[in-house]
């Protein structure tokens, strides 16, 4: 018993838990349906590249792995959420197609500009994003959904009208090689890789997590202790619109086009849910950005498993959101002081059955 509350108390329970119990529903779904029982684990090279719905997930959730670095970062610090990186990315992914393929073109197969121009450009109005989203919470003082509420309906609109309200495609091999293959592997997993391991190294060399952390669980303590807290909850918000920047653009490649009606739907919701199911704590403070990648990918497991059931792209976010008001519910304060005053009662109870 001893043994089995340190597991459930160990940081990485919580995603760990999640993501084998999404796997092994696949399981049982695939026995039930006649398949192999361990078809969800299968991994092929099929025409040169790895194929599998396991490769799947990871490919697909790539773009939600990057989103929750940011979200991390912020929902530590601010203790507050970022709803508007799903319109971030699509106003990302629409300003470098936009400029690659030349205002009011809709249809390309070489550069209007270089490939570089495009992209760093799509970065950049991401961070200018974020840095408008730092300013209005960190020193404007506005609740932070309130604040991220303002580009998540105007961020889109933005990005339909450097598109002309147009679909811009980009059919350049250079391009579309970020959303597609390098070698066997899938492109968007390497980016993502790659982003997690800066982001982990920049968090356990810098004491930038602790600086988080610190203004995360008390504002006020740490400016009186010498902290900038508004200039860290900036920068965060900065880095968040730079993980969506990124994440626009690794979906802009994906379909080789600017689809900015589409790109970046309802992502926010898979963010946050990835941060939550993490083991973060949604009020702020102590962060666990291990546990937030694995969150992420649960989600994209959650997404392939509700498509497999039959269940609609549109009714997902649905499902979704129930596992959200699940996790926020149990990690609610009267929940884990009834679960405390319960574990005491039952010790309690032994001591006098043992007397």
């Amino acid at each position: 018993m001893d043994k089995l509350k340190k597991i459930t108390k160990m940081k990485l329970f919580l995603p760990i838990f999640s993501m084998i119990l999404v796997m092994m529903i696949n399981v049982i779904y695939d026995i039930a349906s006649g398949n192999p029982p361990l078809s969800f684990f299968t991994i092929s090279i099929n025409n040169g590249i790895l194929y599998g719905r396991l490769i799947d997930v990871l490919n697909r959730g790539s773009e939600v792995a990057i989103l929750a670095i940011g979200m991390t970062l912020v929902v530590s610090a601010s203790a507050g959420t970022d709803i508007s990186v799903g319109s971030v990315m699509s106003l990302s992914g629409g300003l470098c197609c936009m400029l690659l393929a030349g205002y009011g073109v809709t249809n390309v197969s070489e550069y209007n500009v270089p490939l570089w121009v495009g992209m760093l450009a799509g970065i950049a109005i991401a961070c200018v994003c974020g840095l408008f989203n730092g300013f209005l919470v960190a020193y404007m003082n506005i609740q932070p959904m309130v604040a991220t509420l303002i580009l998540w309906s105007a961020g889109r609109a933005i990005g339909l009208l450097l598109c002309n309200s147009n679909i811009v495609y980009v059919r350049v091999p250079s391009f579309q090689f970020f959303g597609g293959y390098c070698g066997i592997i899938p492109t968007p997993i390497i980016i993502a890789a790659v982003c997690v391991a800066i982001a982990s190294v920049v968090l356990r060399v810098t004491a930038l997590g602790t600086y988080i952390q610190s203004v995360g669980i008390n504002k006020k303590a740490s400016r009186i202790s010498g902290f900038n807290s508004a200039k860290i909850i900036l920068l965060c918000y900065v880095i968040c619109g730079l993980c969506a920047g990124i994440s626009g653009l690794v979906a802009t490649c994906r379909i080789y086009s600017a689809d900015t009606n589409n790109i970046g739907l309802n992502m926010e919701l898979d963010a946050i849910l990835a941060v939550a199911l993490g083991g973060n704590s949604l009020g702020g403070g102590k962060f666990n950005l291990a546990g937030s990648i694995i969150g992420a990918y649960t989600i994209q497991a959650i997404t392939t498993t509700l498509y497999a059931l039959g269940v609609s792209s549109a009714q997902a976010p649905v499902f979704k959101a129930i596992v959200v008001i699940l996790i926020v519910v149990i990690q609610s304060q009267p929940v884990k002081d009834y679960f405390k005053k319960l574990s005491a009662k039952k010790a309690a109870a032994k001591e006098a059955v043992q007397a």
